[in-house]
C-alpha cells in the first residue's frame, strides 16, 4: 500500500487528535484538545494511507536556537510495526537539520525505538527549556515515567558554488 509522508493540513486536525488521544487514553502520551492540535498544526508531519487517511503523526517543537523536541508521535493500531514511526522521525530530523538545529530530544516510554534512530538516554535536566515550557504544568510532573533521550545532529555542509570563470577565461 503506498504511503505519503508530508506536512499536516489543517483539515487533518481531527484525525491527528484522534491518534494522539488514543495513546493518551492508554497513559502513553499527554492528551491534546482539537484546538491545541490546530494551534500546533504547523509542527506536525503525517503519514497518509492510499485512501488519504492519517495513519501516523508526529511533531517537531522548537525549544530554542539549537534544540527541538519530537513529540506526539502516534501510529494507528493497524499500522504498527510497518516503519511509520521511523518515517516520521526521519522527516522531522531532516526538518531539524534544515532549520539549523543541533540537538533533538524526546521524552518517551519507547526507549528501544528511539535508540534504533540514534537517540541516547540522558537526564531531563539537560532540557531546562522543556521544563519551563511544558513540564511545570504537566499532570505527570511529580510522577513522570518518561525517559529523556537526545540525538545530536550532524551539521549540513554548506553547499559551495564553484567560482564562475570570468569572461574570456577558459574552463
Amino acid at each position: 500500500m503506498p504511503l505519503t509522508v508530508r506536512r499536516a493540513h489543517v483539515t487533518e486536525g481531527a484525525q491527528i487528535a484522534t491518534l494522539v488521544n488514543r495513546y493518551a487514553e492508554l497513559n502513553l502520551m499527554l492528551p491534546k484538545t482539537l484546538m491545541e492540535i490546530y494551534e500546533l498544526i504547523r509542527e506536525f508531519v503525517v503519514v497518509l494511507d492510499d485512501q488519504s487517511r492519517v495513519v501516523g503523526c508526529g511533531a517537531l517543537r522548537i525549544m530554542g536556537p539549537e534544540l527541538a523536541e519530537v513529540r506526539s508521535l502516534a501510529i494507528a493500531d493497524e499500522m504498527q510495526g510497518q516503519g511509520l514511526g521511523r518515517l516520521i522521525v526521519d522527516a522531522l530530523m531532516v526538518e531539524a537539520r534544515d532549520l539549523g538545529l543541533r540537538r533533538v530530544f524526546a521524552l518517551t516510554l519507547q526507549v528501544s525505538f528511539f535508540e534504533k534512530l540514534g537517540f541516547e538516554t540522558c537526564q531531563k535536566t539537560v532540557f531546562p527549556e522543556k521544563v519551563w515550557l511544558d513540564c511545570k504544568d504537566c499532570r505527570k510532573r511529580t510522577c513522570c515515567d518518561e525517559v529523556a533521550m537526545i540525538r545530536v545532529l550532524t551539521p549540513v555542509k554548506e553547499h559551495v558554488q564553484p567560482a564562475l570563470a570570468s569572461e574570456g577565461e577558459s574552463r
